[in-house]
């Protein structure tokens, strides 16, 4: 056994070492239809039969004849041109030829997005995009720089060393400092909006402006907005020492909820009172609306038969009833001592 199993073990060593020293050279009674460009090789040969029992030897046989076919199809790509790439000591790579075979699509083509009304107009009235580059020469620097911004094309004209006196100014001013005065004023006045952006965003359609001159009902406005901003609409926000008691508000009450930690025994009470309800047969019965419900069916049975003892038999109202109801009424208000006539 042992004998058997080292001979085996010694066959499969040599047929590994064997493998690798193969041939380039592949013989095929037909030869194979190559597609480059899709680095694909189509055999036409047919395939020796082999038994289905044999597992082994038909791996075996499709392992070989994949590897004889992939041989050919690289023994085509080494025919190709081919050059290097990152100078000499870069890969080799081989310029492939266009596909002849028209491969199918695992998903279909995407739709083209529908132009917008922008596109459409532009496209009518041949309108073109012209994108403009962040960086222009700068003829100064002699180099690349920003369009905007700090350290645009251009340079700061304030670091000039020469300014030309304008047409109809004071000979005698001096430029530099004119320009920085007016550079300064040009800070206070972006500082001041940002200001007031700040504070209109802080408190919309309250307008407070940072101009040191707040009326009383300004003020008031604005810290009524600051006290009602909190998370509990100003219920616990200290008031002012000088600041009035706020009014009394005019909502409806609010639901209160017990505290989820509290007294166990009132919570218990209350949840055996709701257990024993739902489990008692009989349901609970309200003496007080039970008669005032008994009592308003009796009162409109008497008014129903009321009005059917004024009426006849086809709902009308009876003659002598309305009449004697009539005269009865005038007999009352006759004086005494007359007798009608």
């Amino acid at each position: 056994m042992a004998a058997l199993c080292v001979e085996e073990l010694l066959a499969r060593a040599e047929q590994r070492e064997a493998e690798p020293q193969r041939s380039v050279t592949v013989e095929k009674e037909l030869e194979l239809e190559f597609d480059l460009g899709n680095l694909l090789a189509l055999d036409r040969n047919p395939p020796t039969s082999v038994p289905r029992a044999a597992g082994a030897q038909r791996e075996s046989r499709l392992r070989s004849l994949a590897r004889d076919n992939t041989q050919l199809l690289v023994a085509q790509l080494w025919g190709l041109p081919a050059e290097r790439a990152e100078g000499a000591a870069g890969p080799l790579l081989a310029q492939l030829p266009e596909p002849s075979y028209r491969l199918p699509r695992e998903k279909p083509l995407p739709r083209p997005r529908p132009p917008t009304r922008w596109e459409q107009f532009a496209r009518l009235k041949g309108i073109r995009r012209r994108k403009r580059t962040s960086l222009v020469w700068d003829e100064a620097a002699k180099q690349w720089r920003r369009r905007w911004g700090y350290g645009r094309a251009g340079g700061d004209p304030a670091r000039d060393w020469l300014i030309e006196v304008p047409a109809g100014a004071d000979p005698d001013e001096d430029q530099f400092a004119k320009r920085l005065c007016e550079k300064r004023e040009r800070v206070a006045r972006n500082e001041l909006n940002r200001l007031r952006n700040i504070a209109r965003g802080t408190l919309p359609g309250r307008g407070l402006h940072p101009t040191g001159h707040q009326s009383r009902v300004e003020l008031g406005r604005a810290s009524e907005v600051a006290r009602v901003s909190t998370a509990s609409l100003g219920r616990f926000q200290p008031r002012l020492p000088k600041e009035p008691a706020a009014p009394p508000s005019r909502g409806g009450k609010k639901r209160r909820f017990e505290p989820l930690l509290g007294d166990l025994a009132a919570e218990r009470s209350r949840q055996l009172e709701l257990l024993r309800g739902l489990g008692s047969k009989k349901p609970p019965l309200d003496l007080t609306r039970a008669v005032n419900k008994q009592l308003r069916e009796e009162d409109a049975e008497a008014a129903k038969g009321r009005k059917r003892g004024q009426r006849g038999k086809r709902g009308r109202p009876r003659p002598g009833a309305a009449k004697g109801k009539k005269a009865g009424t005038r007999r009352q208000q006759r004086p005494a001592g007359k007798k009608r006539g």
